[in-house]
């Protein structure tokens, strides 16, 4: 991989990381109801997790959907299916204080898992793959997850960090509330990728 692509994959990790998705509006959400020591795990199950989905989607699975078109239906209900529940639960999110006793964020496998029915991530994956491993070759692929992997853990840091910062303005139960319930309905919202994919 030359030198301009490497910087070309890079802005495309950045703008596609950075951007408002389910991933960094779990992460935003997890921060403020838990903080980010207590949501490290969920924050490295999205950066390691999102890298360790290419390298099989650029090894084969994308080949799967090519070759049985069902299979991009099941994708859709089961990705749909999980933002709901995912959406139900920050929707009733405890109060900071109640968080640190009984509830907890995502764990590293259950952020990692997420990926395979997060709607943005496919996108995210079969775009890189596309145009930045047209021939699928094990370089190419090991680079953009590479790529995302490093560029990955800035973003999932700044996304729960970002919620932290917020945190403090949440104390008020009714404005967690009202906070909870805006993250609840932005990833429901985040839904048309996989209703128009």
């Amino acid at each position: 991989m030359t030198f301009d692509i490497l910087l070309a994959l890079a802005a495309f990790c950045l703008v596609t990381l950075f951007s408002p998705g389910p991933n960094n509006l779990m992460l935003m959400a997890s921060g403020a109801n838990y903080g980010v020591r207590r949501s490290l795990p969920h924050l490295s199950g999205v950066a390691v997790g999102f890298p360790l989905m290419i390298l099989p989607v650029g090894l084969g699975v994308m080949q799967l959907f090519e070759a049985f078109p069902p299979l991009h239906l099941a994708l859709k209900i089961a990705s749909v299916a999980y933002l709901l529940y995912l959406a139900w639960k920050i929707a009733h999110a405890t109060t900071p204080k109640e968080a640190e006793a009984g509830s907890h964020p995502l764990s590293f496998f259950q952020a990692a898992a997420f990926q395979w029915v997060n709607p943005k991530a496919w996108s995210m994956a079969l775009g890189a793959i596309t145009l930045y491993a047209p021939g699928r070759d094990i370089g190419s692929i090991l680079w953009i997850c590479a790529a995302f992997l490093l560029i990955g853990v800035g973003s999932a840091l700044t996304w729960t960090t970002l919620g932290t910062a917020v945190r403090r303005l949440l104390a008020d139960p009714r404005r967690l509330q009202v906070f909870n319930w805006t993250m609840a309905a932005l990833l429901v919202a985040s839904m048309a990728f996989v209703l128009i994919a």
